[in-house]
């Protein structure tokens, strides 16, 4: 029986947005340029869904660390295993949710949505596993020993995000999705040469121990910020190598439609940019952080949407 203050054509209460609070992360998390605004309208919750997953998982293992140059940053700093223990058990909750879609309620406005994006899409679970493989991998290792130790994690951290924004697009081939590493990879190493003082502030050094050593480059330098010509030359290196990733994917967004190929490219363009910056701080990243400016994503836009 209705109500006498509702009439036979009143319509019904819209239903809520399950992926409503993925997209309001992705619009205000301080660490992000514009997700998924040049993706198909309804592809872009799927994108959000993603990046909210990813996003707070990071954040969970990265946040708050105590910066080892300063002995007054310590105290009130969570210890390791305090933050392994938090993020254990959101990747707990994101495997019980795959098992048998039951997780904790405070991870409801992730798992939904995402769930609800996996299983229309079909994306596989190994991608999400390896993202939290990484992200745990940064609580627990502070240096790496060899440029292949470098490479894995970047398969696992840099990588899945392009796989998934590839199969969001419905694009599956195996070729795009090897160019795609490259570039992922490419882009995950430009922000390490580009972050060695802010990762240092993490007791976190991405450099190959391996390649220190080799270009004589020790740890007090670093922590000191002092960007001795060694330096200089090691960092160069390791910009080269991020280069010829970024070459061996250049092509994917050729074999990709508007506006996808855009977003694409404007990856590849705002990852090189950071390797001219560092170039032309001369290799030096202790001194200053170089940033890519709104002015440079502006330009860099514009070469995307010209195919330049």
């Amino acid at each position: 029986m209705q109500s006498a203050t509702q009439t036979v054509d009143s319509p019904p209460a819209p239903a809520p947005d399950p992926y409503a609070a993925c997209s309001r992360l992705a619009r205000e998390h301080y660490e992000n340029f514009p997700v998924g605004r040049l993706v198909p309208k309804s592809l872009r919750p799927h994108v959000h869904a993603v990046y909210a997953f990813a996003r707070v998982a990071d954040d969970l293992a990265d946040e708050g660390y105590a910066d080892p140059r300063n002995r007054q940053s310590t105290s009130s700093a969570p210890t390791e295993s305090e933050r392994l223990q938090v993020f254990r058990e959101y990747r707990h909750a994101w495997q019980n949710a795959l098992q048998s879609r039951e997780y904790d309620r405070s991870y409801a406005w992730i798992f939904e949505p995402l769930l609800k994006t996996k299983a229309e899409l079909g994306l596989p679970d190994s991608l999400f596993l390896d993202l939290l493989s990484a992200f745990e991998q940064d609580i627990v290792k502070r240096r790496y020993a060899d440029f292949s130790e470098v490479l894995d994690y970047c398969r696992r951290s840099a990588n899945p995000i392009g796989r998934l924004v590839l199969l969001i697009h419905g694009r599956r081939e195996t070729e795009l999705a090897q160019l795609s590493d490259h570039i992922c990879t490419a882009l995950q190493l430009a922000n390490f040469w580009q972050d060695v003082s802010v990762d240092l502030g993490k007791d976190r050094i991405y450099i190959p121990q391996i390649d220190l050593r080799r270009f004589g480059v020790s740890e007090e330098d670093l922590f000191a910020g002092r960007a001795t010509p060694n330096f200089r030359n090691c960092l160069r290196y390791q910009s080269e190598r991020a280069w010829e990733l970024f070459r061996q994917g250049e092509s994917l967004p050729r074999h990709l439609a508007r506006p996808l190929s855009w977003e694409i490219r404007l990856t590849w363009l705002g990852g090189t940019e950071i390797l001219r910056k560092i170039e032309k701080s001369n290799f030096d990243t202790l001194s200053r952080r170089p940033t890519v400016t709104k002015f440079d994503f502006l330009r860099l836009g514009l070469q995307a949407f010209l195919g330049q």
